[in-house]
C-alpha cells in the first residue's frame, strides 16, 4: 500500500563511496544506431559527461579472460585510447585502474559476476586516477558480445535523472479514474438495490450476497493479516512470491469477469442456455455468453501469468487485471458508517507510515520492508515481483529506468482504501440526495493528495507512503463538507444507511 516502487530512487549508502548510474553505449564501427547497457560508477574516480554527444567513442578492447592485475596480464602495446574491459576479482579496483592507466587506456570497464558495488578507493588513489572506472554486469557482458562484432565503440556517460517521469500522468488517470468508476459504480448499485427493494423484487437479495459490509472487528482482524503476510514476504519471499502471483489471478479474473458482464448481458439474442445435463456446475443451465466470458477472462488471466516478464507488454495485462479487480472490490466491500471509514482510513495511515518510514531502522539493509516486498529483495532467486500494484514504464530515458526502476508502481492499496471512503460518500449523496457533492468533493480531494505524493517524491527523491498524504485529504474534504452542509451526525453515522441496507 505504498506508492509505487518505481517512483521510488534507490540509493546505496556507503562510507566515503559515491556510487552513481550511468550508460555504456555500445555500438560498432560506421553504424550509428548502438544500444545503452547499465554501468555503476564513481565519479570520485573521474567524472562522466552527461550528454552522449558529448562522451568519447572509443574502441572497447575485450580482456575478459584477464582480471588486470599484474603487469603480465596487460597485452603488448597496451591500450591506447582504448577502454578495457576486465573481469573483477584478485585485487583492488585501484590496482586495475592504476595499471591501465599507465598503459594509454581512457576508461576501465570491470565484469562483475556478483551483485554491482561502487568502486572505491581512497583520497589519494582518487587524486592520482584520471580515468571513468565502472562496473557492468555478467549478464550485460555476455549480450554484448553475442550483439556486437570485434569493432565494439563504446561510450560511457551519466545523464541526469529527471525529476518527474510522464509515466506519472498515465498512473495519476488509472489511479484516480478507478477510483471515480468504482466509488459512482457501487453508489449506483446501492440505488439500484433500494428500487429493487421497493419493488419487492427477488433479484435484489441475490445481489445483496454479494456485497461485505466491513466491521470494526473485520477492520482489525484485516490489518493484522496484512502486518503478518507483509512480514512473512520479507522474510520468505521467494516461498510466498508464486501463492500471491497465483491469488492475483484468480481474483483478477474474477473481478474482470464483474466488469464485463453488464455489458455482455446487454447483447440482444445471446441468451442461450447449456442443455440439460447432470454435469457439476453445469446443471443448472448456465447462460453459454457467461461460459464463454469466464473462459475468456480467465484466458486474459493465465496469458498474464505465462508472459508476466515480457516487460514491453505484460504490463498492459497487469494493469487491466487490476483495475478490473480494484472496481470489484470497491463494488462489493462497503464501509456502511464515516466512522467505519475513518477507522480503517487512520489505521492504514500508520500501517503505511511505519513500514515505510520506521522499519528501515530495524532491518539489516536499511531499506523499509515495504519497499523490498514491493519491489523485490535483491537477492531473490526467482526475481519475481508481487503483481499488486498498477505498473507503467518509464518514459524518460535515464539510468535509473535502466539499471534499477524501469517502472513506476502505485498499489493497488492506495486506489482501494481512499476508494472505499468515495464509494461511502456517493451512497450518502444517494440517500441525502445531495447532487454528488460528497462524491466530487472526495475525488478531487483523491486527486489532490496523490499529486502532493508525486511532488514530494520529486523533492525528497525516496519513496513515499502514499497514505500518508491520501488519507487527510479525502477524510479532511470529506468531514469539510460534512460540516459545512451541517450534516456531520448523519455523515458520521451514515443516517438511514445501516438500517436500509441491514433490512433488503
Amino acid at each position: 500500500m505504498r506508492l509505487p516502487a518505481t517512483l521510488i530512487w534507490a540509493a546505496v549508502f556507503i562510507p566515503e563511496v559515491v556510487a552513481e548510474y550511468g550508460m555504456a553505449h555500445f555500438s560498432e564501427k560506421d553504424k550509428s544506431k548502438g544500444k545503452d547497457y547499465c554501468i555503476f560508477f564513481n565519479s570520485q574516480w573521474a567524472r562522466l559527461p552527461q550528454d552522449l554527444g558529448k562522451a568519447s567513442r572509443l574502441q572497447l578492447h575485450d580482456l575478459t579472460t584477464s582480471v588486470l592485475c599484474l603487469p603480465s596480464d596487460v597485452p603488448e602495446g597496451g591500450f591506447p585510447n582504448q577502454i578495457p574491459m576486465v573481469m573483477r576479482g584478485n585485487c583492488t579496483f585501484y590496482e586495475k585502474v592504476r595499471l591501465a592507466q599507465i598503459n594509454g587506456a581512457r576508461g576501465l570497464l570491470i565484469v562483475s559476476r556478483d551483485r554491482l558495488a561502487p568502486p572505491a578507493g581512497n583520497k589519494s588513489q582518487y587524486e592520482e586516477i584520471d580515468i571513468p572506472v565502472a562496473l557492468l554486469s555478467y549478464a550485460d557482458m555476455v549480450d554484448i558480445s553475442k550483439t556486437f562484432g570485434d569493432g565494439r565503440l563504446v561510450a560511457m556517460y551519466a545523464p541526469n535523472e529527471p525529476v518527474v517521469d510522464y509515466n506519472m500522468v498515465i498512473i495519476f488517470i488509472m489511479a484516480v479514474g478507478t477510483v471515480a468508476v468504482g466509488g459512482y459504480w457501487a453508489g449506483s448499485r446501492d440505488r439500484k438495490k433500494r428500487y429493487m427493494k421497493h419493488k419487492r423484487d427477488d433479484g435484489a437479495e441475490k445481489q445483496d450476497e454479494e456485497t461485505v459490509d466491513v466491521t470494526p472487528i473485520m477492520i482489525c482482524v484485516f490489518v493484522v493479516m496484512c502486518c503478518s503476510m507483509l512480514v512473512l514476504l520479507y522474510y520468505f519471499y521467494d516461498s510466498l512470491a508464486i501463492w500471491v502471483i497465483g491469488i492475483f489471478c484468480l481474483a483478477s479474473s474474477v473481478g474482470l469477469y464483474s466488469c464485463l458482464w453488464p455489458f455482455v448481458r446487454r447483447i440482444p439474442r445471446c441468451n442461450c442456455r447449456v442443455p440439460e445435463n447432470n454435469l457439476p456446475y453445469l446443471h443448472k443451465r448456465p447462460e453459454i455468453r457467461m461460459l464463454l466470458l469466464s473462459a475468456f477472462c480467465i484466458g486474459v488471466s493465465v496469458t498474464w501469468m505465462v508472459f508476466r516478464n515480457e516487460d514491453q507488454w505484460a504490463w498492459v495485462l497487469q494493469d487491466t487485471l487490476g483495475i478490473a479487480f480494484c472496481l470489484y472490490m470497491l463494488k462489493t466491500v462497503r464501509l456502511p458508517t464515516f466512522k467505519a471509514c475513518t477507522l480503517l482510513l487512520s489505521v492504514l495511515f500508520i500501517y503505511d507510515v511505519f513500514f515505510v518510514f520506521i522499519t528501515p531502522f530495524f532491518t539489516k539493509s536499511g531499506e523499509s520492508i515495504m519497499v523490498e516486498v514491493a519491489a523485490g529483495p535483491s537477492d531473490s532467486s526467482t526475481h519475481e515481483k508481487l503483481p499488486m500494484v498498477l505498473k507503467v514504464p518509464r518514459l524518460n530515458s535515464s539510468p535509473q529506468a535502466l539499471c534499477d526502476r524501469p517502472f513506476s508502481l502505485l498499489g493497488f492499496g492506495d486506489v482501494l482504501v481512499p476508494g472505499l471512503l468515495v464509494a461511502y460518500c456517493h451512497r450518502f449523496d444517494i440517500l441525502t440526495q445531495s447532487s454528488r457533492i460528497y462524491f466530487v468533493a472526495c475525488t478531487v480531494a483523491y486527486g489532490f493528495g496523490l499529486l502532493i505524493t508525486f511532488v514530494a517524491l520529486a523533492l525528497m527523491q525516496m519513496g513515499q507512503p502514499a497514505l500518508l498524504y491520501l488519507v487527510p485529504c479525502t477524510l479532511l474534504t470529506s468531514l469539510a463538507v460534512a460540516l459545512w452542509r451541517r450534516e456531520l451526525p448523519q455523515f458520521w453515522t451514515g443516517s438511514g444507511l445501516v438500517v436500509n441496507t441491514s433490512l433488503i
